[in-house]
C-alpha cells in the first residue's frame, strides 16, 4: 500500500519525515497541501483518522490566520474545517497516511506506529 505524505517543503519537520520516509524507501504520494489544500470531507476524514476530539487540534494555532480569523472563539466544527481548506497554512504538518489510520509527524516518531 502506498502512503500518503503532506507536505510542507519549508517546514524542517516535514522535509524530516520525507527523509525518513526516503532512508526507509517507503513507497508515498506527496500532497503539496499548501499548493492542493484538502477540500473538507477530506479534512474530516483526517480528523477522525487522527482520532481527534476536534478540528482545532489539527489547526496550528500559532498562525496569523488563526487570531486573524477568530478561530479560538469559534465552536462550530463544520466552521474549522472550513477555515483549514481555505488557509491551508493552518493544518499542522507533515501528516502520514496509511490506510484508514495517520498520524502528524511531530515528533518524528509518531508516524512509527502507524508504519
Amino acid at each position: 500500500m502506498t502512503l500518503k505524505f503532506y507536505h510542507n517543503p519549508r517546514c524542517s519537520k516535514s522535509r524530516a519525515t520525507k527523509a525518513y520516509l526516503d532512508d526507509k524507501r517507503l513507497a508515498y504520494d506527496t500532497v503539496l497541501y499548501l499548493e492542493n489544500p484538502p477540500d473538507t470531507d477530506e479534512l474530516a476524514r483526517l480528523v477522525t483518522m487522527l482520532g481527534f476530539g476536534s478540528a482545532r487540534e489539527l489547526m496550528r494555532k500559532g498562525e496569523d490566520a488563526y487570531g486573524d480569523l477568530g478561530l479560538a472563539s469559534v465552536s462550530d466544527e463544520d466552521a474549522l474545517i472550513v477555515a483549514m481548506s481555505e488557509h491551508p497554512r493552518l493544518i499542522e504538518r507533515p501528516i502520514v497516511i496509511n490506510g484508514d489510520r495517520a498520524a502528524i509527524g511531530r515528533p518524528l516518531e509518531a508516524i512509527l506506529d502507524i508504519l
